[in-house]
């Protein structure tokens, strides 16, 4: 039997800050921006945004409407069940599971860039394009879904400003990807959890696979990550704010300056908890590979490049049973 996991200690401010992003989306200067994300992603790869104009009640809605759909039949949902070709809608208990561990213990509801049937990327059959689905027992899950989407997709965008100048590029660099970025919501509901164990875990620690995740958690927390000393810690809850975390691309990009840490998630409250991630990706044919800033004869290239939607095919294929559990 395993172990059980003690609860870590919060981080502190300086292990994961909160960046306030008002003055500068308002036409300020950066420059502290800059300077504040750099230290975040040289340090734990995790950061709060506020004052970030995702309004709040957008945030609110979806947590409702997360909530009510959560507590439908589980029958019904499955009626919803992930469709195995554009990876769109309810996602069961069980099918994504970490090596060394035990399925999560999380359920999903899951969209992403809505493109038509006749698109030519979902025509050519490209891996994660295409229309999302919304259930016919919950028509009041759409707008507030797509409302949410479309808020953190265009804070994705805001984000990748900062981050091309915090690596000594144009501002508009990594926009130059998102003519259709691979962005996608899930909307998480994880049962209590008690007590919680090394094997079972609401998420198994991991890397996320791409750019960043923009996640709004509940008040009652979770979330986990771990310190490069290995140290794990928790990061609260903080109204009004989104944890945002660094994905494995960015290792490539920066030759592991910026680094994705792992992360977990825990229930031990007892509690119903619910939270709502955007990853957000650039688009299929990004070429990824180390920034000539990041480089040098003493320190070349430690990853060899790779295309972005390639590599999120592949590391989805890893943890996600989806040719035996979609339908």
């Amino acid at each position: 039997m395993s172990s059980t996991i003690d609860a870590p200690r919060s981080a502190s401010a300086e292990e994961v800050p909160v960046l306030h992003l008002g003055d500068w989306l308002a036409g300020g200067s950066p420059d502290n921006l800059v300077k504040e994300l750099q230290a975040a992603c040289t340090g734990t790869g995790f950061f709060y945004v506020a004052d970030h104009g995702v309004p709040r009640a957008v945030v609110q809605d979806v947590f409702v409407a997360s909530r009510r759909y959560f507590e439908l039949p589980h029958d019904l949902r499955l009626q919803d069940r992930i469709d195995a070709r554009f990876l769109r809608g309810f996602m069961p208990y069980g099918i994504n599971q970490h090596a060394g561990y035990a399925p999560d213990l999380k359920e999903s509801y899951e969209f992403a860039l809505d493109l038509p049937l006749a698109d030519p990327d979902v025509v050519a059959g490209r891996p994660l394009h295409g229309p999302n689905r919304w259930p016919e027992s919950a028509p009041w899950l759409r707008a507030p879904a797509e409302a949410y989407f479309d808020h953190t997709m265009a804070l994705g965008k805001h984000l990748m400003r900062l981050f091309a100048l915090a690596l000594g590029q144009p501002e508009g660099f990594f926009l130059q990807w998102c003519s259709k970025p691979m962005v996608q919501s899930r909307l998480f509901h994880y049962p209590p959890q008690t007590p919680a164990t090394g094997d079972a875990l609401g998420v198994a620690p991991h890397t996320d696979y791409g750019m960043v995740t923009i996640l709004a958690q509940d008040p009652i927390g979770g979330l986990e990550l771990q310190r490069r000393d290995g140290e794990w810690v928790a990061a609260p809850y903080i109204e009004d704010t989104f944890v945002v975390n660094l994905g494995d691309m960015f290792r490539v990009w920066t030759n592991d300056l910026f680094v994705s840490n792992q992360h977990r998630v825990v229930n031990r409250t007892g509690r119903e908890r619910y939270s709502i991630p955007t990853f957000f990706n650039l688009d299929y044919d990004t070429p990824v590979a180390c920034l000539p800033g990041c480089q040098s004869a003493d320190n070349p290239p430690r990853h060899a490049p790779i295309k972005s939607g390639d590599y999120l095919v592949k590391r989805f294929g890893e943890v996600q049973k989806y040719k035996k559990q979609a339908a």
